[in-house]
């Protein structure tokens, strides 16, 4: 968990704006879901590739919010970054030759592949059956063609997400700013995500 504060006189804007702080007053929880992102041991382990310290902290947060979702009649996602056999090693190809060395892309590979321990979700989430669970290949959960998970959502009637997991201002972002454009009502939970500082 990061410490956010938004400044006063932001706020003053958005309420001179919209007339409310807050987009979403209400929930429904039969057409809510909470999406966890990235959740998994390669960002969790201490000392892992992509190990993010600060994702360790909100996992009571997550736990919190999963099990108060279900309690309503909320559903609950676990979203995985995964590299998938059907890939063929051409998983994002941009990212891996030019975001990272070539050392380095070879362990984001072999630390995500599906079905490996980096790619498993930590043992300290609480999922439940009955969650969905789905991998992704990008940045965005909702990004189309990159998760089944808009569609699984879509299937249950869903219209609302809550936002959490790791990293805030990368996969989180990505995803959230997604479902907005895709027309789910988005919402991001402050002490329900992590970044790296």
């Amino acid at each position: 968990m990061h410490p956010t504060e938004l400044p006063q006189d932001i706020k003053d804007r958005v309420i001179a704006r919209r007339g409310k702080l807050h987009l979403y007053e209400d929930l429904d929880p039969a057409r809510t879901a909470l999406i966890v992102i990235d959740m998994q041991n390669t960002f969790m382990e201490p000392g892992a590739m992509a190990e993010v310290p600060l994702a360790r902290e909100i996992v009571p947060n997550i736990n919190r919010l999963a099990a108060a979702c279900r309690g309503a009649g909320a559903a609950v996602a676990w979203v995985k970054v995964t590299v998938s056999p059907e890939d063929g090693g051409d998983y994002w190809p941009g990212l891996l030759a030019h975001v990272n060395t070539e050392e380095r892309a070879a362990l984001f590979l072999e630390a995500l592949a599906d079905g490996s321990h980096g790619h498993a979700i930590w043992p300290d989430l609480e999922v439940k059956e009955g969650d969905i669970i789905v991998n992704k290949n990008r940045y965005s959960a909702f990004l189309p063609g990159a998760s089944p998970l808009a569609d699984a959502l879509r299937e249950r009637d869903i219209d609302t997400v809550i936002i959490t997991g790791t990293l805030t201002n990368v996969c989180c972002e990505s995803s959230a700013r997604d479902a907005m454009m895709t027309d789910f009502k988005t919402i991001m939970v402050s002490d329900g995500n992590a970044c790296l500082r």
